[in-house]
């Protein structure tokens, strides 16, 4: 539950990242119970206290020492211009969830005859990410007027209010069904896990936090792998060995039947399809394949 006396703040994002953030800290070992219009979620850990805030909002508040520690993208931390008021502790990259790496990219409607940034000198860029396209802009030295979109960016160009567009996108598709075309990589953003300085610095609270990092990049770490467990012959063990890849290696153990000999292994989830029928040829019988919650 949450607790006024906990050791540490930690704020956690609230839309886009909120349900894969939830769900990770699950894997990890934290359940977060949220309720309708509460903005403080129980979670099952007395040392701490859980604040639902946007992710633009978390760096400024990490930063200030407001909480102690939370999770926001990259893209809002520079945003807001936190990147070097606070500790990065640990990336998160959500790989299987919506929550992928993201792209800002600088977009123009697809029958404009810009094909670079300095085509868009003197010209009007809409988007949310207003300071760092500025900083864009400023670092190759055009000058560009940048104004704040409150929704619907792309159709700003549509609409003729904007020359150009700084959007937010995984694939890129959602620019191209608005008829968008894209002319540059603005930033790549991600999750990432940060600390308050003073607090990093407080050995409770380091220790707290590091906690969580490690937990949380363990259960990220486990999306990509699966657990193998097999009978394999043991007149063919060196061949079902040597199918295996495997974080460190195999391991072996003797059965009751000598004739048989049990083997575990943690493998990347893209190779099993087409590592299990060569086990099936090499004589492994018995395979299970589960899914695991964290790997240190």
């Amino acid at each position: 539950m949450n607790n006024t006396q906990a050791l540490i703040k930690l704020g956690v994002p609230k839309g886009s990242l909120e349900e894969a953030t939830v769900s990770l800290f699950g894997r990890a070992g934290w359940k977060l119970s949220k309720y309708s219009r509460n903005y403080f979620p129980d979670i099952d850990d007395g040392q701490i206290s859980v604040s639902l805030c946007r992710a633009q909002e978390i760096g400024g508040y990490v930063a200030a020492g407001v909480m102690d520690a939370g999770i926001t993208g990259l893209d809002w931390l520079a945003e807001g211009g936190h990147t070097d008021m606070v500790e990065r502790v640990t990336d998160l990259v959500y790989s299987k969830s919506s929550n992928k790496p993201c792209r800002w990219v600088l977009a123009v409607a697809g029958d404009s005859p810009y094909e670079r940034p300095h085509d868009l000198a003197g010209k009007r860029i809409a988007t949310e990410l207003q300071n760092s396209t500025r900083g864009y802009f400023a670092d190759m030295g055009i000058r560009v007027e940048v104004f704040y979109s409150w929704g619907a960016t792309e159709a700003k160009v549509v609409e003729g209010l904007a020359d150009a567009v700084v959007e937010v996108t995984e694939t890129g598709s959602t620019i191209r069904a608005h008829g968008l075309r894209i002319i540059a990589e603005v930033m790549t953003s991600f999750p990432a896990l940060i600390a308050n300085r003073e607090s990093w610095k407080n050995p409770q609270k380091r220790a707290k936090i590091e906690q969580l990092s490690l937990l949380l990049r363990g259960a990220l770490r486990a999306e990509e792998l699966v657990a193998l467990k097999m009978n394999a012959p043991a007149n063919n063990l060196e061949a079902v060995l040597a199918i295996l890849p495997s974080l460190n290696s195999p391991t072996v153990s003797p059965l009751r039947d000598s004739r048989w000999i049990s083997v575990e292994t943690v493998v990347q989830i893209g190779l099993v399809r087409d590592i299990i029928p060569r086990l099936r040829e090499a004589g492994a019988e018995g395979i299970i394949e589960y899914a695991l919650n964290k790997v240190i």
